[in-house]
C-alpha cells in the first residue's frame, strides 16, 4: 500500500512538471552556431511537403528570407544611427538612397552566401518530408559587395556616395576587416 502511495505521489509530481505548451522539440540549426554575430548573419529554414524538392524550396526560401531582414534591419539601424549623429542636411535623401541600395544587393544576389547545413527527414505516416536548411553570409564579404554597388550606381551622387562608403567602411571595422 505504501508503495502504491508513493508511486502515485512520483507520478503526480511528474505530471505537475510537465509544460503547459507540451513536449520540447530540438530541431536541427539551432543554438549560437546558427545565430548571427558580428562577423556572420546566420539564418535558418524549415520546410514541410509530401514532394522532397518542395520541402526543400520552402526551407530554401525561408532562410534567405531570413538573412534579407536581418541585412535589411541591420543597415537600416547603422544607417539611421549614422545619419542621427552626423545631423547631415540631406539625411532623408541619403537614407533612401542607402536602403534602395540594400534592397538591390538582397535582390540581385547575396554575396558570399553559404549553405552550412541541410538535413531532410521523412515521415511515413504523414507522408510528407521536412527539410532544414542553415545558410550564412559574411558580413564583410556583404558590406564590401555593397561598396563595390554603391559605387557603381548612377543614381548616387558624389556627396551621397561619400556618406555611404563611410557607413560601410564602420560597419567593416566592426567585423575585423577594414579593407
Amino acid at each position: 500500500m505504501k508503495t502504491l502511495i508513493l508511486n502515485l505521489l512520483v507520478a503526480l509530481t511528474l505530471m505537475s512538471c510537465a509544460s503547459p505548451f507540451g513536449q520540447k522539440v530540438r530541431e536541427p540549426f539551432r543554438g549560437s552556431a546558427y545565430e548571427s554575430n558580428n562577423r556572420f548573419f546566420r539564418g535558418t529554414g524549415k520546410g514541410e511537403s509530401s514532394a522532397d524538392n518542395i520541402a526543400r524550396s520552402k526551407a530554401d526560401i525561408e532562410a534567405k528570407a531570413i538573412l534579407a531582414g536581418q541585412v535589411n534591419t541591420t543597415m537600416k539601424q547603422v544607417s539611421d544611427q549614422y545619419l542621427g549623429q552626423t545631423q547631415n542636411d540631406r539625411a532623408a535623401d541619403v537614407a533612401d538612397k542607402f536602403q534602395s541600395l540594400v534592397r538591390e544587393v538582397m535582390n540581385t544576389s547575396m554575396a558570399d552566401l553559404r549553405k552550412i547545413g541541410e538535413e531532410k527527414y521523412f515521415d511515413k505516416k504523414q507522408n510528407k518530408y521536412t527539410v532544414f536548411i542553415a545558410y550564412e553570409i559574411k558580413k564583410n564579404a556583404m558590406f564590401r559587395f555593397m561598396k563595390k554597388q554603391a559605387k557603381t550606381n548612377q543614381q548616387i551622387d558624389e556627396r551621397q556616395q561619400a556618406v555611404i562608403q563611410k557607413i560601410l567602411d564602420e560597419e567593416l571595422k566592426k567585423t575585423g576587416d577594414e579593407n
